[in-house]
């Protein structure tokens, strides 16, 4: 099971939101080339970033952090946020993002998701992020009325890398991942799914863990590594048993 340390960018800095309120973010680190080196030293092999601004501005927002971060380490980034067109889908993979990640053109445009699985093969994933079991897209600031299996079904086809699930309802308040339905989500489809939202302790690690056979490829944690309460090295020790 991969570990995937999340840097969520906001103004330039390294930030963790609740829920997804830009208005309830507290920073981390000033400087995400610095973190994300400190990711890299802990020993994770890859590193999770989204452009927060972009993400509610449609565009990408803070690409000079994004850039800065490309350049500190040699770590593999997948990257979201603000990813809308398969202009800035091509000039974020020729910068050296190892795969984007695409959520809102999920619901408002598929047919460029499915266009950006076959030119950019292994180096697209889907952001499936759900409130009450719904996608929510553009930085979470609108509700669909899709629900999350229902969408993930619709790419199966596509040659999606991963699909990246994310319980907003969750993220960022420490009170234990959604093992259960990301477990039911990966049985559901053939698409390798990265969770997301709620990690606080090794035990969430080991809930994931013990799902490994469902099709869960990895995790997303956030505050919880930037607050102490998972030491990476337990982690990774764990992914890894």
């Amino acid at each position: 099971m991969n570990i995937y340390p999340a840097i969520d960018l906001k103004d330039g800095a390294c930030v963790r939101l609740e829920k997804g309120e830009m208005a309830r973010a507290t920073i981390f680190n000033r400087e995400p080339a610095s973190q994300a080196r400190a990711f890299a030293e802990a020993g994770f092999r890859w590193l999770h970033v989204v452009d927060l601004n972009g993400a509610f501005a449609g565009r990408p927002v803070n690409a000079e952090a994004v850039a800065a971060i490309l350049a500190a380490t040699g770590l593999p980034v997948q990257l979201g946020g603000g990813i809308r067109d398969l202009a800035t889908i091509e000039r974020w993979l020729s910068q050296g993002v190892a795969r984007v990640i695409l959520g809102t053109l999920a619901v408002r445009e598929p047919h460029l998701v499915r266009e950006a699985c076959r030119l950019f093969p292994g180096r697209v994933a889907l952001g499936l992020d759900a409130r009450g079991g719904k996608v929510a897209v553009a930085g979470w600031a609108e509700q669909s009325e899709i629900a999350v299996l229902d969408l993930a079904r619709r790419f199966e086809d596509a040659g999606a890398a991963a699909i990246v699930y994310t319980d907003i309802d969750r993220d960022g308040l420490l009170g234990g991942v959604n093992a259960e339905a990301t477990a039911a989500l990966a049985r559901a489809v053939t698409t390798p799914v990265i969770a997301s939202g709620g990690v606080g302790s090794l035990a969430d690690l080991e809930r994931l863990k013990a799902e490994r056979t469902s099709g869960i490829e990895g995790v997303i944690v956030g505050r919880a590594l930037y607050d102490g309460r998972i030491d990476p090295a337990a982690a990774l020790a764990l992914a890894a048993a």
